[in-house]
Parts: structure tokens; sequence; C-alpha cells
């Protein structure tokens, strides 16, 4: 049967259909011709599969049998229908319709002619019904013929389809399989390194760009490691055991999937640096503030919301915070202790101001608090308490007005205020540039100060003027008083409220 596919032609697609299964229109079978197409097809499957191994795959050949659906109905349609006409029958068919026209339209021109003979009409209408059905027995050939057509379309696409999804198997396969191999290559490499720290000390440890999916427990147990570097792997977890660590100085555990760290990490009380950016972490263990040696933080790039209460009282030492690309909406009121904090970058967050605290970060050179958008919208009074500040951008945020003592930040070089609707300073003297800004905000924070002293010095003139006016009018009340004592002379009877001291 023609909808019956040549292996030669359609190779894959011969394939996966062979394996659909087909309910025959007759139970009755018999064994196949010589000519038959399936009596090939154990044969065929064979050769296929040696050459195409993957199409032997479950999922490749459900994703196949998924992307011919098309091809699979169309071809249980025909067989139902039978095959294609030949090219014979097919110009016959279109010849018979053809005349079948022609002899309709003389036979109106008859029934015009002869419109009021019964008989007549009712022989055309006999005729007419018979012709119908003439018409759509050879209307039902050429149908079949173009749904054969469209087979043969659909054919080719289904064999251009089943060859993409086969390449695209045969290279994830092979992708898979350079993973595997590299995980076993990685596994001898962590292997190699455990055996290597119990015949002698290490003291650095690179392991980045491996795609760890685990880290082994046994690492906790190597002694005098200074350096931990797990750098863009795909480390989930990392185990308690890395506690044991007690001399290391650096760990960075960036780029991985970590969503948390281990309590125990309080533990490395000698850690200098510790990178856990672009994971996702949501928030940072308190335990972190025991390992009050750190000196560089870098938490950028998480689903962070906040930080430990007591961050600031326990890293005293901390030079170096990295917390940009967050969700952060405020700092612990402890981020003033940081004493020793140089460099502060908060960008992307969503911060709704700092602390009053925060004055207190007086050796802070660098400050980013750009794109925090709508959140923050002021900053504290002590903000000009930051003597060593010498970098600052504050773009993109919603601040109308600076602090009214920023003209104290001497040593401030550099200044970004885009993005914000700033009244204090105005937009021209913004644009001057930073040391115009520190001008201005130091012109009008002498102002302010004149004035209140001036406010001042009216008080107290007037709390004079106040006491004086008390002084006199009481000395005029005294002086009344033993007027009015004498006039009454020293017999009349005394008066105790007269007498009493004003």
């Amino acid at each position: 049967m023609a909808m019956e596919l040549n292996p030669n032609n359609f190779p894959v697609l011969s394939y996966v259909l062979d394996r659909l299964p087909f309910t025959p229109k007759s139970s009755t079978s018999s064994p196949p011709s010589k000519s038959d197409p399936s009596s090939s097809s154990s044969s065929h499957s064979i050769e296929i599969v040696t050459q195409m191994p993957h199409l032997a795959h479950p999922d490749v050949l459900a994703s196949m049998t998924s992307a011919i659906a098309d091809v699979s109905q169309t071809r249980s349609v025909l067989r139902t229908l039978g095959p294609r006409p030949d090219h014979e029958t097919v110009d016959k068919a279109r010849a018979r319709l053809a005349e079948i026209d022609a002899s309709l339209s003389e036979s109106f021109e008859e029934i015009a002619l002869s419109a009021n003979d019964v008989d007549v009409a009712e022989k055309e209408q006999k005729r007419r019904e018979a012709v119908d059905q003439e018409k759509t027995w050879y209307n039902s050939i050429l149908k079949l013929n173009e749904l054969h057509e469209s087979y043969e379309k659909l054919l080719k696409e289904g064999e251009e389809r089943l060859v993409r999804i086969y390449e695209s198997a045969e290279k994830k396969a092979a992708a898979v399989a350079e993973e595997e191999a590299k995980e076993v290559e990685v596994n001898e490499e962590v292997v190699s390194i455990l055996q290597q720290a119990e015949e002698k000390p290490l003291d650095r440890v690179d392991l980045s760009g491996r795609k760890l999916k685990l880290l082994p427990e046994a690492f906790g147990r190597i002694q005098g490691l200074l350096v931990l570097n797990l750098y863009n792997n795909q480390l989930e977890a990392i185990p308690d055991s890395i506690a044991g660590l007690h001399s290391l100085l650096e760990l960075d555990l960036s780029t991985n999937f970590l969503e948390t760290l281990p309590d125990s990490i309080g533990l490395l009380t000698k850690l200098k640096i510790l990178n856990v950016s672009c994971n996702k972490l949501t928030t940072l263990p308190d335990s972190i503030c025991k390992c009050g040696s750190l000196v560089v933080l870098d938490a950028s790039y998480n689903n962070l919301t906040y930080l430990p209460t007591n961050i600031g009282f326990e890293l005293v030492h901390l030079e170096k915070l990295l917390i940009h690309l967050n969700k952060i909406r405020s700092l612990p009121t402890s981020v003033g202790e940081m004493r020793s904090l140089r460099y502060l970058d908060a960008h992307f967050n969503e911060l709704n101001g700092l602390p009053e605290s925060f004055g207190m970060l007086t050796n802070l050179e660098y400050l980013n608090l750009s794109s925090n958008f709508s959140d923050l919208q002021d900053l504290p009074a002590s903000f000009g308490d930051l003597i060593s500040l010498q970098e600052l951008d504050l773009s993109n945020n919603q601040i109308h007005s600076l602090p009214d003592a920023f003209g104290t930040l001497v040593n401030l070089t550099k200044l970004n205020l885009d993005q914000n609707p700033l009244v204090v300073p105005p937009d021209e003297v913004v644009k001057q540039g930073v040391d115009a800004v520190k001008m201005y905000m130091g012109k009008r924070w002498v102002s302010m100060l004149e004035e209140e002293e001036k406010m001042a010095n009216m008080k107290e003139e007037m709390d004079q003027a106040n006491a004086d006016w008390l002084a006199r009018t009481t000395s005029k009340l005294k002086t009344y008083v033993t007027e009015v004592s004498e006039y009454l002379g020293s017999n009349s009877p005394k008066d105790p409220f007269l007498d009493q001291q004003l």
C-alpha cells in the first residue's frame, strides 16, 4: 500500500511508525510477501539502531512519537480509506466531472424551454440525483488523491522533524557523558586532595569551576588549611564539618546554589575574607558575628532582607562590606560600631533610611547607596560626621534634601546625586560639582547656626528684661507697704499679711 513507508527514503520515520500500535481492518492475517516493505522492518530496525543508538532510548522515542502525531493520524485515516488512486484514475475522474458539469448546463437550458412539462421536470430531477451520486464518487477519488499528496509532504516534514530531535538528543547525550566524565575526574581530584592532606599539610585548595555538587565532610579535617576556593560550582549546602578548619583565613563560596550557611561557620574565628556572593541566601546566620577577625565580607547578589542584629558589635575589624543587589530594607543600629569600616556598598537594595548611629563610621571612605529608588528619601542628621568620606554615590533615589551638616565632609572628592528630586541644594549648584555642593551646604549651615545663635541671644535678652521688671516691681511694692505701715502708726493693730516679707 502507498501509505507503507520505504525505510530507505524515511529511515527514522519508518522506525518510529513501526513501533506505534495499529489495529488492522481485518483480523485475517496472511504471511507478508517478498515485496511487502514490512517484511524487512525487523532487519531495518536493527540496522538503523546500530547507526543511531539513541533511537532505542525510551525518552527519545516518546519525544519522536509525540512529534509525528499528525503523520500517525493521517496514516490511520488512509489505511481506512484505501490506497492512493493511480494517475489514470485521477485523470478520468477529472474528465468525467467536467463532462457532468457540461451536461448539467445543457439540461438547465432544456428545463427552461419546457418549464410547463411535468414529465420532463421529473425525469430531469431523477437524472440530477443520479449525476450527484456519480459526482460524489469522482470527487471522493480526487479528495483521496489530495489526501495522499498531503501525506507525502507530511512524511518529508516528519522525517526532518525526527532527524532534528535525534540530533538534539545526541548532543544532550554527549553533554551528559562529558559531565559524567568530568564528575568522575572531579571526584578523583577531591579524593586525591584528601589523600594528600593525610600525608602532608595543605595550606591552599582551589576547586573553583569544577561543577561540584557536594563537598565531603572530610574537608573539615584538613589541618593547616589557610585558603579554600569553591567559586563557581553547584553546591547547595556546606557541611558543618567546615568548622574544623580552625586556621582558615580565606573562604570563597561565591557563585553556587547556597540557600543557607551552616551555623558552625561562626567557629572560623581566624577567617579574614569571606565571599558568599552570587548565591540564593535569604539570611546570614547570627553566628557569622562570631567571625571576629573578618576584614572583608561579600554577601552581594543574594536575596538578603536584613543583616544580623549584632553584626556591628562583633565585627569590629571589618573594613569592607559588600551587600549590594539584595533586598535589604534597613541596616541594624549596631552598624555604627564598625569603627574600622572603610568601604560600604549597599546599592540596589530597598533601604528606607539609615540609623542615626551611621555617623559613627568615622573611618568610612567609600559609600554607595545608589538605586534604592523610592525607598531612600532622606539621610540622618549625623551624616555630616563621616569625616573620612571621599566617595559618595546617592544616585537613583528619592532624596529631597541633603543633611544640614553635609558641608563638613571636607575630604569628599567624588559625589553622584543624579536622578534625585533635590531641592537642597538646588540643581544649578549640583551641576557645578562636589566643591560647589559642599560650599553651598557649608554656608547654609553657618547661616542656620548664626540664626540659632541670634534667636538664643534674643531669648536671653528677653529673659533678662523680664527679670529686671520683676525686681523693680517687687521693690516698689515693698516701699509702698512700708509707707502704709508707718502711716497707720505703731499702736494700730498688726496685719500679718502686710508684715510678711516680700
